[in-house]
């Protein structure tokens, strides 16, 4: 079974293809990664297509394709889901979602208690509490980093941005594909933790961008107002 991975929901342009056999230890094939806040649409297609190449393997070989939710800014994000249901309809293949927190947990490995962190932009981050690298305690959530403070080591880019209140930024800083196609793998497999998700955006804040409201209708003037 080959795991296609990808994420666009912070400043990393991540690629994995893991490659499965139920009851076995999965193993990457092949990966890339690119850190670059403003050019997602323009690296993700040709970086799948780099870790496709240096596998060796066609399109036509996908069994799955994994993609991280979010939260993350509308932008980058939906680049990632827009592409992973389009190969998922091309390819008549299932599409996962991973939350993209959940990644960064996973990607740590860590067995006690801390707080994932990513820049939310605003002067705010998103974050969510975890007991263990595989259990998440509460919901993702947007906010100050003080809402952040849990006195917990925290991991990701927002401890980093905002060290004065969440503290020294522990590792990893960014999701890897790696971790959602592991985190994939292991759901796939049943084992017990971080659920899959359908592969909606995780948001957790309107777009910036809205539809221009209906334009108001002008009255035509009465005669005697002429």
């Amino acid at each position: 079974m080959l795991v296609l991975a990808f994420d666009t929901a912070t400043a990393a342009v991540t690629v994995a293809l893991y490659e499965w056999i139920p009851g076995e230890a999965a193993r990457m094939r092949a990966g890339a990664e690119i850190v670059d806040r403003r050019r997602h649409a323009e690296l993700l297609a040709p970086s799948i297509a780099s870790v496709l190449a240096e596998a060796g393997v066609r399109p036509v070989e996908l069994s799955a394709v994994a993609v991280g939710v979010g939260p993350g800014p509308y932008t980058g994000l939906r680049v990632g889901l827009v592409t992973a249901r389009a190969l998922g309809n091309a390819l008549g293949i299932p599409v996962h979602g991973v939350c993209t927190l959940d990644a960064i947990a996973w990607g740590s490995g860590r067995r006690r208690p801390f707080v994932v962190a990513t820049d939310a932009r605003r002067k705010e981050v998103y974050w969510a509490r975890y007991d263990s690298y595989a259990h998440r305690v509460t919901e993702p959530a947007v906010g100050p980093p003080a809402d952040a403070a849990l006195g917990l080591p925290v991991l990701g880019e927002g401890a980093e941005l905002y060290p004065e209140v969440l503290g020294p930024a522990r590792h990893p800083l960014l999701p890897s594909a790696a971790a959602i196609a592991e985190l994939a793998v292991a759901r796939m497999n049943a084992e017990p933790g971080l659920p899959l998700l359908p592969p909606e955006p995780l948001y957790l804040r309107r777009p910036d961008a809205r539809e221009p409201a209906a334009r108001k209708k002008v009255s035509q003037p009465l005669m005697g107002d002429r």
